[in-house]
């Protein structure tokens, strides 16, 4: 986490901060644009551990908090460590969608957001099909998990 604190300020982020040891990490940066933040990220990382291709996901505060109001789901009984949102690079394309039977990965369900994939995983995360493999496949873009209890914590840490 101390390599990705000082990438970060290399690209010319500051107020970094992580989040335990997970990967995640809040910053501030002139670059308004997330993807290109994440670009360069990216070359960062490739440039720092030869040429270590790791893909990164950016999102702005505002968007991290949409992500928390717009979760579709009722939390009401469900475990924050078994409900997943997973990060998409782009737009969920709902064509891309079509023909995915949700009844096939029952009792995990899923529910598409706007770059965003929410996943309820009742019997655990470890066992479910509806991986970030899955929708990478399916989507065709990078995407990456974090479970409900991470997703809040950022977006608290975030709207400090």
């Amino acid at each position: 986490m101390q390599d990705l604190r000082r990438l970060l300020e290399e690209i010319g982020g500051t107020y970094v901060r992580t989040h335990l040891q997970s990967g995640n990490a809040l910053f501030e940066h002139e670059q308004a644009d997330p993807e290109k933040l994440a670009d360069a990220l990216e070359a960062a990382v490739a440039a720092a551990f030869e040429g270590r291709k790791v893909p990164c996901i950016v999102r702005e505060a505002a968007a991290l908090a949409g992500v928390v109001e717009r979760n579709p789901f009722d939390m009401s009984g469900v475990d924050p460590a078994r409900f997943l949102v997973t990060f998409l690079s782009g737009p969920v394309e709902p064509d891309r969608l079509a023909g995915l039977d949700p009844a096939g990965f029952a009792p995990d369900e899923f529910r598409p957001g706007e770059r965003e994939i929410y996943v309820h995983c009742p019997n655990g995360v470890q066992k479910t099909r509806l991986s970030h493999a899955l929708w990478e496949k399916r989507l065709g873009l990078t995407a990456t998990a974090r479970n409900w209890n991470t997703v809040t914590r950022l977006a608290a840490m975030a709207a400090e």
